[in-house]
């Protein structure tokens, strides 16, 4: 037995034993997070996790992370994927500005606040977008003006995830109003629980409220939570929405072990089940052919994207290839959304009521909500943009 074998071994039992029953099998989506995570039980799944760094599993001992190789880390996905586990922590600690202040943070930041990310302690939000500045993020007009050891901040930011749950904020400011728009930029890390920082959410269509309007009113950052140099956040600022677009695309979670014998098809059973089955095919072949392309379209990005993430076992870091991930991986969402609601008819556009079942109402906000995906994180024009420019290295 080598080595991987045994750590596999171990690793089902470990998980078996500890990953509660009602953090498995169960549907997760971002919007949801705060409520999925406030029980016993996943404060449970979520010490037990922390306490190996599995919640972080590749990232440095020395910052209290699971110091896994990356064959190792797709072991441990590949085994709770079997078991149907749900991550014991997710949000922007993890996956955006974690790996952001490995790379970029000074040796003192990263003993400050990694610790607390792998542990689940401090929830992060994201100060990036305002109203005047969205896809031309470079526009944004949030003044931080030095003084003595602090930044003082003033302005607003607009579709702040979870800004209403979290404890601290990586932010994009403008400390040099007269240099350059992509020069004049900086990038700190604030604390939300002060007088200066007032948090507002935004009632979507979907009946949700993840996102916020966050405004500051002479907040304050710290001099020593200012990442990497003084109006050199546009660098830290695109290096961590790489990180972003690779999570949204679905390079983060391609690590599932490949399945043996035939798949379900879900999206069939769908169609079958409302459409209407036919010597057990699809009876109506328009709704046949709209199914079998999008399995065909979302069965190759999954292979494509294990592939890539296999190959990047070696520790590669995501760079702007992710924009085609985020590209495609938006569309198919919103594509795939809009097909299941199509197959179930009217049932598939219900809001609420006695006439519609508890899938039926979710196929609708989730019909909603994934029409957003292909806008945050980058628009798919902004998107297509860079891929042309650094993928594909086109003229302007």
């Amino acid at each position: 037995m080598t080595d991987i074998d045994t750590f596999r071994e171990e690793t089902r039992t470990w998980l078996e034993t500890n990953c509660p029953v009602s953090m498995r099998a169960r549907s997760f989506h971002w919007e949801d997070a705060h409520e999925i995570y406030d029980t016993d039980d996943a404060r449970k799944w979520l010490k037990a996790m922390a306490e190996r760094g599995w919640t972080a599993p590749t990232w440095p001992k020395e910052y209290t992370g699971g110091g896994l190789s990356r064959e190792e880390a797709k072991v441990l996905s590949q085994e709770m994927v079997r078991i149907k586990a749900i991550p014991a922590s997710s949000g922007m600690g993890l996956s955006m500005i974690g790996p952001t202040l490995l790379e970029y943070g000074t040796e003192e930041q990263k003993q400050r606040h990694i610790p607390k990310i792998v542990s689940g302690e401090v929830t992060w939000c994201q100060g990036y977008s305002e109203p005047g500045a969205g896809s031309d993020l470079a526009s944004l007009q949030t003044r931080a003006v030095i003084d003595g050891d602090n930044f003082i901040i003033n302005g607003q930011k607009i579709w702040t995830s979870g800004a209403q749950y979290a404890d601290w904020m990586f932010a994009l400011v403008r400390t040099d109003p007269d240099a350059s728009k992509h020069e004049g930029i900086s990038f700190v890390l604030l604390d939300m629980h002060q007088p200066g920082v007032t948090i507002k959410p935004i009632q979507l269509i979907s009946g949700s409220s993840p996102f916020c309007e966050t405004f500051f009113d002479n907040a304050i950052a710290k001099r020593e939570d200012l990442v990497f140099e003084l109006n050199k956040g546009w660098t830290v600022g695109k290096r961590l929405l790489q990180f972003e677009r690779s999570g949204i695309g679905g390079l983060s979670d391609s690590g599932g072990k490949k399945k043996k014998g035939p798949v379900r098809n879900e999206l069939a059973e769908l169609a079958r089940s409302y459409v209407g089955d036919s010597d057990g095919k699809i009876a109506d072949s328009g709704a046949r052919e709209q199914v079998l392309n999008q399995t065909m379209l979302e069965r190759a990005f999954q292979l494509t994207a294990q592939r890539v993430a296999h190959e990047n076992l070696s520790g590669k870091t995501p760079g702007a290839t992710t924009s085609i991930f985020k590209l495609v991986g938006s569309t198919l969402a919103k594509e795939g959304a809009a097909l299941r609601s199509t197959l179930m008819g009217t049932q598939g556009i219900g809001w609420e009521g006695e006439g519609f079942s508890t899938s039926e109402l979710e196929t609708t906000k989730n019909w909603l909500s994934n029409r957003a995906v292909t806008i945050y994180g980058g628009t798919n024009e902004v998107q297509m943009n860079i891929i042309s420019k650094r993928v594909l290295a086109l003229p302007d």
